[in-house]
């Protein structure tokens, strides 16, 4: 089953970048500045920033459905270079591909109807067989070991 995998719209947080850090502390974002190189997977362009770059560490709805008891939200990082959402089709992107993974079959109401583990080669075969299914909606990745939202894979 083809996959398409989205970054997420960077408008809503360019403008974030032209407030003080004090501005920015006051609703609960922090700016950072990537200490080492492949650390921070920035969720517009769905790749690791360079070292020295300037990221934004926010809070973003990924399951935003208020009907559904899985809405949910965390941290994410967004670069400042990152201007245009990045969009994979049948492939992972960068910052998915060496990561352990925890990936979460939603259906179209955002109820949670299967799940699993996966690292490395074994990504992409849970994908292709949650989205085989035809009550997945669509399946989102966290990184398994902080659980941050990671991205939204749908079918191509």
């Amino acid at each position: 089953m083809p996959f398409q995998v989205r970054g997420i719209d960077p408008q809503p947080f360019q403008p974030l970048f032209r407030l003080s850090d004090e501005a920015l502390a006051a609703q609960g974002i922090i700016r950072v500045k990537a200490d080492e190189p492949d650390a921070y997977p920035c969720r517009v362009a769905l790749a690791r920033v360079r070292k020295g770059e300037e990221l934004l560490l926010v809070h973003y709805m990924h399951q935003s459905n208020p009907a559904s008891p899985y809405r949910a939200g965390g941290p994410i990082f967004v670069s400042r270079g990152a201007e245009e959402p990045a969009h994979y089709r049948g492939e992972l992107p960068p910052a998915l591909r060496d990561r352990l993974l925890s990936l979460r079959a939603y259906d179209a109401d955002a109820l949670i109807v299967d799940a699993e583990v996966a690292e490395g080669n074994e990504v992409s075969a849970v994908i292709q067989r949650f989205l085989a299914r035809p009550d997945v909606a669509h399946v989102d990745a966290h990184f398994a070991r902080r659980g941050c939202f990671a991205g939204r894979i749908e079918r191509l």
